[in-house]
């Protein structure tokens, strides 16, 4: 423990780091090179070889040389320079080895004679009489340009093209976020963030609510983390890694910073889109350098956030050139989780909502060696949720937490986080001093339907033509028996829609046939209710008849739920998808085409069936609708009578309760006071009946008396 101690009190000055900041390849350069010294030296470098590498040679001359080669026309251009006395002569190519002899080779494919010591008007005086006397075809040409101009006008694109590359280079400077002091000489370093040991605010399992079965997977991550040796002295050996994987929100991201907290060990976290750059080979270089800072910090976690966007499957689209930089940097990453050694102490997690994409030698044992689903949370993971959100929120007494988890079903860990600051903006909106229940439904509804629009301009007849169809579905729901629980209709727009009727999916774990057809059958009583009662259909249904038509193909191609087609399913499970033909024939496509219009009319015909048997009642209930806009479960309670089916989501509840009721009285210790001890079955039965007799005492602000929560328990 002592050696422990001095080694780390040791190296305390190399180790400590900031709390976050972007890693820089865990040293600082004690000599940094200012840019400015390299732009200087490619500038420096550009201007010699403009001087010494022009495809040009010049042989300066004197005047009688250059009257004689004038005479014997070996000159075919000359250019006179008033302010200078002097003339730049270009000589012909068969001339050029009496001009410079030796040096003939190294006379480029411009070679030029310069003579000085005669005045311009000699100069040209001179020309003039020998084109005169010998016939000659010389080009004359005067020129009175600086020499400093001439010189800033060749170099000119040189410097332009300086300009813009030090732009780029500033701009890839700044936008690296963070990639160290050296911009684009550091482009090829890690983006990857440090959250070190040592910061003050962590994230621990008590922040992650649910997820229960994903912390019992991490568990022995942390464990060995903190003691490795149990695992290494047993001959075992330590996984390298694991994959988060799971739809968007549920917190995979917040597990990984859990891990990190809860084993007090240095978390990198980087993005798989931060390994793509414009230049070629720098996503091999990010995760060679990223993999090196982690072994210099081991033991550690290395967390690589959407790795889809660099772990998709190789060679899919081999036509259109598949060895991109992409798949340069996979290589380079499978390389590296399969070359440390098993003991370094690095382990990396990973994130995605996309494993079908990903590639299989990735998701391999020894790189990826588990696999960890988060899934959507459950009724009472949800619970947990809204317990872990609500804990900053000065929430009403009324608020009850099995009521809010019951009224999201299908929501994820950041929707219901939404939810709750959603309802406290309300709140603050409404001038309360604290959040009510009335609150949270609204902003279920504000998430879920979009924001009301209560000034959009509606004539009587379509208003008329909504209350019908929503009618319609309300009905249906109360007749079916596989049907989602009505919570409420309304035909107050919201969003892009003029009505909307708010259901309590169930959350089953396998659904059957006849619970889909109940479901299709509800989604069509909209339209089946316009035309019975109104003559005319409109668009109203489009949304409700894209829905019933792909879960008509879905059922017959994927699940094998027709009678003609029987226990057949083309469902392609590797994500590949049949992108240029079918895997089945044209006889078949037209049997299945056949199936979909056979069960949707099927469907419609007993839509239209239930609301001619109960065209009173859905009469009376568009009425009310027409009249609030607004319906709630009791109303169709009090005019079809009460549901003879209970929903799934109250008989989980009922289990709950009946099981706590019918635990066994734990025996008392031996040895134990009687004073002390104590029945906790019988007090929390008495605590429920105390919270029960004051809420029928108590009837608290803001609330209606058709609430929700009162249609939930009585399903």
């Amino acid at each position: 423990m002592n050696n422990s101690n001095n080694s780390n009190n040791s190296n305390n000055k190399k180790d400590k780091q900031p709390t976050l900041r972007p890693n820089m390849g865990g040293t600082n350069p004690k000599n940094p090179i200012n840019p400015y010294w390299i732009y200087a030296i490619a500038l420096a470098i550009l201007m010699g070889m403009w001087l010494f590498g022009q495809d040009s040679s010049m042989k300066e001359v004197t005047w009688s040389e250059f009257q004689e080669y004038v005479r014997d026309n070996r000159v075919k251009s000359i250019v006179i320079y008033n302010n200078k006395g002097t003339a730049d002569a270009m000589v012909r190519e068969e001339s050029v080895p009496h001009i410079f002899g030796e040096d003939a080779a190294k006379a480029g494919r411009t070679p030029v004679i310069q003579v000085e010591g005669a005045s311009a008007d000699a100069i040209a005086e001179f020309i003039e009489a020998v084109k005169t006397e010998q016939n000659y075809d010389i080009e004359v040409r005067f020129d009175t340009t600086s020499e400093i101009w001439g010189i800033l006008i060749t170099f000119l694109p040189f410097l332009l093209l300086i300009v813009f590359w030090i732009w780029m280079m500033r701009r890839m400077q700044g936008g690296a976020g963070g990639a160290g002091g050296g911009g684009v000489f550091s482009v090829g370093k890690s983006k990857a963030q440090l959250f070190d040991k040592d910061a003050s605010q962590k994230v621990t399992f008590r922040d992650v609510a649910g997820l229960s079965e994903a912390k019992e997977e991490v568990q022995e991550i942390v464990e060995f983390l903190k003691n490795p040796g149990n695992y290494t002295t047993l001959g075992g050996k330590i996984p390298k890694g694991a994959l988060l994987v799971g739809p968007p929100g549920t917190g995979k991201t917040l597990l990984a910073k859990a891990v990190a907290g809860e084993a007090n060990v240095p978390f990198f976290s980087i993005s798989g889109s931060d390994f793509v750059e414009m230049f070629v080979g720098v996503g091999a270089s990010r995760v060679r350098d990223l993999f090196r800072q982690a072994k210099e910090k081991a033991p550690c976690i290395v967390f690589i956030d959407e790795i889809d966007a660099v772990g998709r499957a190789r060679g899919k689209n081999a036509s259109f050139g598949s060895n991109d930089e992409r798949e340069n940097t996979l290589n380079q990453l499978l390389t590296e989780m399969d070359g440390f050694g098993s003991n370094s102490g690095v382990i990396i997690l990973a994130a995605t909502n996309r494993a079908d994409v990903l590639d299989k030698a990735l998701m391999r044992a020894g790189r990826f060696d588990r696999q960890i689903y988060v899934e959507l949370p459950d009724l009472n993971d949800r619970k947990e949720i809204f317990k872990v959100h609500l804990r900053p929120i000065k929430i009403d007494e009324s608020i009850d937490i099995d009521f809010l988890a019951r009224q999201t079903p299908g929501f994820s860990g950041a929707d219901i986080a939404n939810v709750c600051n959603e309802a406290a903006l309300i709140a603050a909106r409404r001038k309360k001093k604290f959040v009510q229940k009335s609150d949270f439904m609204d902003a279920v509804d504000r998430i879920v339907g979009g924001l009301e629009k209560k000034n959009k301009i509606i004539t009587q007849h379509e208003k008329r033509s909504i209350a019908i169809h929503e009618a319609g579905h309300a009905t249906l729901s109360w007749f079916l028996e596989h049907a989602n629980p009505l919570v409420k209709v309304t035909i107050v727009p919201r969003g892009k829609a003029l009505g909307a009727a708010w259901y309590l999916p169930e959350e089953r774990q396998i659904t059957t046939k006849e619970q889909m057809l109940d479901e299709m059958c509800a989604l069509l009583g909209g339209r089946a209710a316009e035309e019975l009662f109104i003559g005319q259909i409109s668009s109203g249904a489009m949304n409700d008849l894209e829905r019933v038509t792909k879960q008509a193909y879905a059922m017959i191609t994927y699940m094998g739920m027709s009678e003609k087609l029987p226990n057949l399913s083309y469902y392609d499970s590797t994500g590949q998808e049949y992108t240029f033909s079918k895997p089945y024939s044209e006889d078949t496509a037209k049997l299945i085409d056949s199936e979909v219009k056979a069960m949707i009319a099927q469907q419609y015909e007993r839509a239209k069936q239930i609301l001619s048997e109960h065209a009173e009642g859905h009469n009376k209930l568009a009425e009310i609708l027409l009249e609030r806009e607004i319906i709630y479960a009791d109303d169709l309670e009090h005019i079809f009578g009460k549901r003879q089916w209970v929903s799934r989501s109250q008989e989980i509840l009922d289990s709950k309760v009946e099981d706590v009721a019918n635990e066994p009285i734990p025996s008392r210790p031996p040895g134990a006071d009687d004073s002390v001890f104590i029945d906790t079955t019988e007090e929390e039965g008495k605590d429920h009946a105390k919270r029960e007799d004051n809420e029928k005492k108590k009837d608290p602000e803001g609330t209606d008396p058709r609430d929700p929560i009162n249609n939930s328990d009585k399903q």
